[in-house]
């Protein structure tokens, strides 16, 4: 049976082996699947980030940034005490970019911390719009273009970390690989310009493909 008995030690949860995605239902198989491919190892993010034959590309895409925004929301608590509006009190990145918080009806600066929170909120929403994405088994072409912007936006969460708080982002992306994975993302589905991904490969756990 796929799940933890009571008892269970930490080190054999999810001790299972991945099902094809083809053989799972229900509206959220994809997610549960990505969530499964994570588990099982986070650092072969070419392997997390490929799509399976059997799955609508639009919601492959949909579903993985819903899951890099939950673990976003983790990256952004453990800068709780070190990320603050006295140590960084604007959004900056490298070579002192500013960003300015388009949560707002007009743009606008806010620390750092605060600019992650304020997008992560909203891209949350703009996801869980019925308007646009009324389903979690098929998304239109029409919604897709949304999700480009919220790379690019999300994005700037990893570079502010990694240029002004370089220690928390090494000791996250060793756990998570997540913005590894995130990179590998918007490289495949062409949502950033390579150039725009200042965060040197160097820095970055990328697992070859097996």
């Amino acid at each position: 049976m796929r799940r933890n008995k009571p008892g269970t030690r930490q080190a054999d949860l999810w001790a299972w082996d991945i099902e094809d995605v083809s053989n799972m239902q229900g509206p959220l198989a994809v997610q549960e699947y990505i969530q499964e491919l994570i588990r099982n190892d986070p650092s072969n993010v070419q392997k997390i980030c490929e799509p399976p034959k059997d799955v609508d590309i639009n919601v492959w895409q949909y579903e993985h940034l819903r899951q890099f925004i939950l673990e976003l929301n983790l990256l952004a608590t453990q800068l709780k005490g070190v990320c603050t509006s006295q140590t960084c009190p604007k959004m900056k990145a490298a070579d002192d970019w500013l960003y300015l918080c388009a949560a707002h009806k007009t743009p606008q600066e806010c620390s750092a911390i605060d600019y992650m929170i304020h997008n992560l909120d909203q891209s949350t929403s703009i996801l869980q719009n019925i308007k646009n994405y009324n389903s979690r088994v098929s998304i239109p072409q029409s919604a897709v273009k949304n999700l480009a912007p919220i790379v690019r936006r999300l994005y700037r969460l990893f570079t502010h970390t990694y240029y002004n708080h370089r220690q928390a982002f090494l000791d996250f992306e060793k756990e998570m690989y997540l913005c590894s994975r995130f990179t590998e993302y918007a490289l495949k589905f062409d949502m950033m310009a390579p150039k725009l991904l200042t965060i040197p490969q160097s820095e970055l756990n990328i697992k070859e493909n097996n």
